[in-house]
């Protein structure tokens, strides 16, 4: 009777360290949620010190939604950037939109253009100037590298695209009398290298993390693309400036 008494017991024992370890191990999962949901909380909404950083602004566009620039400045944007134009036709629906509402806030304003590799430089460059205005307050232009030219209808040499990048350049930069700063993308600068073979500011692209691939200091920093706010119910891209 003993034996079988002390058999019941180390069966009891065994099972109660079972559930301990089973309530230790939700336990950790509970944690590592919560850890989980905090950090993810926190990545949407940061954005770099002001200490480090004093000018900050938002590069915004249609797929942003309706934004409400006058609650972009309120929490700290001092400038937007608005998509306006890409390759040789296409045009942001909002860019009239947005660069009239982002003016009437305070902010200062510049316009982009999403360049295509595959499309001729002066059919792109009359988009952009069809679309943006000849005006003395605007920022400097943005030009966006992204697009490699490796799916072109009609192949494109890497000597051609930066030989046409350079006519685009120079025809957008008559029109708005300022250098163009070139948002370089990593895989872009990683096939042309136009980061060092272009005398132009930079603007790249890391989120959270200071970039480095343009080899050279930048100008601008998407610092986080997708910068939750009070602003729109999308993600805005949060934009800080080097000085």
């Amino acid at each position: 009777m003993a034996r079988k008494l002390n058999r019941g017991g180390a069966r009891g024992g065994a099972s109660a360290g079972r559930r301990r370890g089973l309530r230790l191990l939700a336990l950790v999962a509970l944690v590592a949620m919560i850890g989980g949901a905090w950090g993810w909380w926190t990545m949407r909404h940061w954005q770099p010190s002001r200490a480090a950083f004093p000018v900050q602004g938002v590069e915004v566009g249609s797929d942003d939604g309706v934004v409400d620039f006058t609650a972009v400045k309120a929490i700290g944007a001092e400038f937007a950037y608005v998509d306006a134009s890409a390759s040789a036709f296409a045009r942001d629906p909002a860019v009239v939109t947005n660069l009239d509402a982002a003016r009437a806030a305070g902010l200062q304003v510049g316009a982009l253009h999403r360049y295509d590799p595959c499309q001729p430089a002066d059919k792109q460059a009359a988009n952009f100037v069809t679309v943006v205005p000849r005006d003395a307050l605007m920022l400097p232009p943005a030009v966006e590298l992204d697009q490699l030219a490796d799916n072109c209808l009609v192949k494109v040499g890497d000597a051609a695209v930066e030989s046409e990048l350079m006519t685009f350049l120079n025809q957008i930069e008559t029109h708005t009398d300022k250098p163009a700063i070139l948002k370089i993308g990593t895989g872009f600068e990683a096939k042309y290298h136009v980061a060092g073979a272009l005398d132009r500011p930079l603007w790249l692209t890391r989120d959270w993390m200071q970039p480095d691939y343009g080899g050279r200091p930048w100008a601008l920093w998407t610092a986080n693309s997708a910068h939750s706010t009070s602003a729109s119910d999308r993600p805005l891209r949060w934009v800080v400036v080097q000085r």
